[in-house]
């Protein structure tokens, strides 16, 4: 059975990789640093099903739930807690019939407030918004006004999650719009030290509700 997504934390999203090893020991330090959820990022493909096994492992030992992006495939092989879906991906519905009724579905949703709509009337696990701040990871991404937090907390009845170029210092006016998650890549695996970037974020979420 898979994780619960949580209410509200730290998101944490691997960057691109070469060594596995070098990942999953990143990985660990940013586990132990308090992150809710994680995401495997691999566009190139380059985990095989054992490594995600592994990092699926190493998850759960935290209590801490693993998101596939973009490949339902590899998370039912390896029995992962949900996949992340954007624009050009499969529907939640394909979704839900690959992985099952209690799988994690996050669905991407930009700056389009409707689609996140559809996304939780669909069943969605949480939508995520962004990017709110310039990202490496994807610097052509439109940028997004913070006041779509606000809209979609009055509209949509499950989780937001608030995604490109957060730091600890400008992620606390994202909590205080109503994102309900961080997810931040670089700011956390792109620190020299990746235990003490994920608790700094985490600080953001103590007493902020």
């Amino acid at each position: 059975m898979a994780l619960p997504f949580p209410a509200s934390g730290t998101y944490a999203i691997t960057p691109p990789f070469e060594g596995f090893d070098q990942l999953i020991k990143q990985v660990e330090l940013v586990l132990q640093g308090g992150i809710r959820v994680l995401q495997l990022r691999d566009k190139q493909r380059r985990a095989s099903d054992s490594q995600a096994q592994e990092l699926l492992q190493l998850c759960h030992a935290y209590g801490v739930p693993l998101i596939i992006n973009d490949d339902l495939d590899l998370a039912l092989r390896i029995g992962a807690d949900g996949v992340h879906l954007g624009k050009e991906d499969l529907s939640i519905q394909a979704g839900r019939q690959y992985l099952g009724p209690e799988a994690i579905i996050g669905i991407s949703c930009y700056g389009d407030l409707q689609r996140a709509i559809t996304a939780c009337e669909n069943h969605a696990t949480y939508v995520a918004f962004g990017a709110f701040f310039p990202s490496s990871t994807k610097p052509q991404a439109p940028r997004v006004s913070k006041e779509i937090l606000q809209q979609a907390k009055q509209k949509v009845q499950c989780p937001v999650v608030a995604i490109g170029g957060i730091t600890p210092t400008n992620g606390k006016a994202l909590l205080q719009a109503g994102t309900d998650l961080l997810a931040v890549i670089n700011g956390i695996f792109g620190q020299p030290n990746p235990k003490l970037a994920a608790m700094n974020y985490n600080a953001l979420f103590e007493g902020n509700r």
